[in-house]
C-alpha cells in the first residue's frame, strides 16, 4: 500500500504510510475506502453535480464505533473531517479535499414506537426510509419536501415541511439525539442529559460532533391526505399569487401551501401544449382529516383556468416524494434563499419579472410556508432562530452541463439581489452555499449566535469540526 498523502484542517499537507492505515482499516467494520478503489467515486458523489471533492481517505461507517474510530483518527493527526449523511446539501460540504470523510448513508434503521408515538432513525436516513417505517401506524414527523434529503442535515439545520405549520421545525420535533463528540465521546443530548449541546443541536448544524441517531416526535397523519399540485399559466401568476396569499394568512394549519414559478416540465399532468412554457404551481397538502382537506381545496381547484391538477386523496408518502423528480442526484445546483415576513404586492412583482428571466429549463422559484407552531415559541427555544419569519423564499437554480454554470448562477445571483430587500434579515442555514460565508451564517443565527459561540467553544474548541457553515470558538479556547 502507497504512502496516502492527506491534509490537515489548515491544509498542510499529512502523509499517511500503510501501518497507519492499516491500523485504522482494523478498527472499523465499514470499507475504509482511498482514491481509485472500487466505491470511492460512488461514495464522494452527492446530489449536486456542481461539487466535485476528492477525499484521501473515505471511512464507510456502518455504525457508531466506526464513527468514534474515525473521528479519533482525524482528530489524533489533525487531519481535515467531513460527515455525509443523506448527501443532499446544497453546499457540498459532507465533502472535503484531502481529508477523511465519513460516510454515513449506510446507517438507515429507523425504529417506530407507536404507543409512546416516537421514531428512532440512524444518521444516515433519508426522508423517505422514515415516512415508510412511521406510516404503517399512521404517524409522521416533521420532515422536508424531497424524500430523497438526509434526515441528518435537514434536522441539525432547522428543518420544514408540509407539516411545519403545524409541527414547527423538524428540530422542533425532536426529543433526542446520539452523538460522537471531538473527544471520541458517544453522548446523548436531550432536555435533561447535555441540554446546552441539545439547544445547539437543533439549527447549529454539524459544528459539535457526528450526530448517529436521531429520536423524533410523531403525529396522527395519514396514511391518506388530500394533497398534489396544481398548474397556471404564468399570465394568471398575478392572481395566483394574491391567492397564495390569502392562503397564507387565513388557511388552516393544517394545509400547506408552496408556490412555485418556473418552465413547465414534459410531465404527464400537464397540458402538452404547456410544456416549456412559464407557469405558476401550487403545492398543496392537508394532513388533517380526508373530508375537511377536500372542502379547504376545492375553491383551489376551482380557481382560474389550471392546465394541470393532481390535487387529491393521495397516500402521504405519495406527496412527500411528489418533487423527487424534479432534483435529480448529478444535476448542477445552486440556491439563493431569504427568510420574509409577508408576501405583498411589491414582491408578486418581483417574483414575476424575475420567473420570466429564467435561463434553465429545471430552475424556479419556489415560496415556502413556515408561519404557525414555529412561531409559538420563544427565538432561543433553540440555535434554529428567526421564528417571527413567515416563509422562505428560495431562488433555485439548476442545470446539465459545465458550461452553463456562470449563466445560471449568474441569473440566481440577479434574482435573490432583486428581491434581497423583502427578507427578514435572516436566511435558512441549509440553504446557504459555501461562498456566502460568515456574515450570512451570522444572518441564519441572528441572536442566537453568541450563545452557538460558546457552545462551540465548549464541546469543539479546536474546531474540528469546520467543514459546515462554521462556528468558530472563542478565541483562547
Amino acid at each position: 500500500m502507497a504512502i496516502v498523502t492527506a491534509r490537515s484542517t489548515e491544509g498542510a499537507e499529512i502523509h499517511l504510510d500503510a501501518n497507519t492505515l492499516g491500523d485504522l482499516r482494523a478498527r472499523l467494520r465499514g470499507a475504509l475506502l482511498l482514491p481509485g478503489d472500487p466505491g470511492y467515486d460512488e461514495s464522494r458523489a452527492i446530489w449536486n453535480g456542481l461539487i466535485d471533492r476528492r477525499p484521501a481517505l473515505v471511512g464507510c461507517c456502518l455504525g457508531v464505533a466506526d464513527v468514534a474510530a474515525c473521528v479519533n483518527f482525524a482528530r489524533e493527526r489533525n487531519l481535515g473531517l467531513s460527515v455525509k449523511g443523506g448527501g443532499h446539501n446544497i453546499s457540498g460540504l459532507a465533502v472535503c479535499d484531502g481529508g477523511l470523510m465519513l460516510d454515513l448513508s449506510r446507517m438507515r434503521g429507523v425504529w417506530v414506537d407507536p404507543l409512546a408515538r416516537t421514531a428512532r432513525a440512524q444518521a444516515g436516513c433519508l426522508l423517505g426510509d422514515v415516512d415508510r417505517e412511521t406510516q404503517l401506524h399512521g404517524l409522521a414527523t416533521v420532515l422536508g419536501f424531497v424524500s430523497t434529503t438526509g434526515i441528518a442535515g435537514l434536522t441539525l439545520g432547522g428543518g420544514f415541511g408540509y407539516l411545519t405549520r403545524r409541527f414547527g421545525w423538524s428540530c422542533d420535533n425532536v426529543r433526542s439525539m446520539e452523538l460522537v463528540t471531538a473527544d471520541g465521546r458517544v453522548v446523548r443530548a436531550s432536555e435533561r442529559e447535555n441540554g446546552d449541546l441539545f439547544w445547539g443541536l437543533r439549527g447549529g448544524g454539524g459544528n459539535f460532533g457526528v450526530v448517529t441517531s436521531f429520536e423524533y416526535a410523531l403525529h396522527p397523519v395519514g396514511p391518506e391526505v388530500v394533497a398534489g399540485a396544481i398548474a397556471w399559466r404564468a399570465e394568471e401568476a398575478p392572481d395566483v399569487l394574491r391567492l397564495y396569499e390569502s392562503l397564507d394568512r387565513h388557511a388552516p394549519p393544517e394545509l400547506t401551501c408552496a408556490a412555485m414559478l418556473r418552465l413547465a416540465p414534459p410531465a404527464p399532468w400537464l397540458q402538452p401544449a404547456i410544456h416549456g412554457r412559464a407557469i405558476i404551481a401550487l403545492l398543496l397538502c392537508h394532513s388533517g382529516p380526508v373530508e375537511e382537506g377536500e372542502k379547504q381545496v376545492g375553491p383551489i381547484k376551482a380557481f382560474g383556468s389550471p392546465v394541470g391538477d393532481v390535487v387529491r386523496r393521495r397516500p402521504y408518502v405519495s406527496q412527500q416524494s411528489l418533487l423527487d423528480a424534479t432534483q435529480p442526484k448529478g444535476r448542477r445546483y445552486y440556491w439563493k434563499s431569504e427568510y420574509l415576513p409577508r408576501l405583498g404586492p411589491a414582491l408578486c412583482a418581483k417574483l414575476i419579472e424575475q420567473a420570466q428571466r429564467i435561463v434553465s429549463p429545471h430552475s424556479g422559484i419556489i415560496l415556502f410556508p413556515i408561519d404557525g407552531a414555529l412561531q409559538r415559541l420563544p427565538e432561543d427555544h433553540s440555535a434554529a432562530g428567526n421564528r417571527e419569519a413567515a416563509a422562505v423564499l428560495t431562488v433555485m437554480a439548476s442545470w446539465e452541463t459545465a458550461r452553463d454554470d456562470e449563466t445560471n448562477m449568474a441569473w440566481a445571483r440577479a434574482a435573490w439581489k432583486d428581491m434581497r430587500g423583502f427578507s427578514t434579515g435572516g436566511t435558512y442555514v441549509n440553504f446557504l452555499t459555501e461562498e456566502e460565508g460568515d456574515e450570512r451564517i451570522r444572518a441564519a443565527y441572528g441572536k442566537n449566535y453568541a450563545r452557538l459561540a460558546d457552545v462551540k467553544t465548549r464541546w469543539d474548541p479546536r474546531n474540528l469540526f469546520r467543514m459546515n457553515k462554521n462556528i468558530p470558538p472563542r478565541d483562547g479556547a
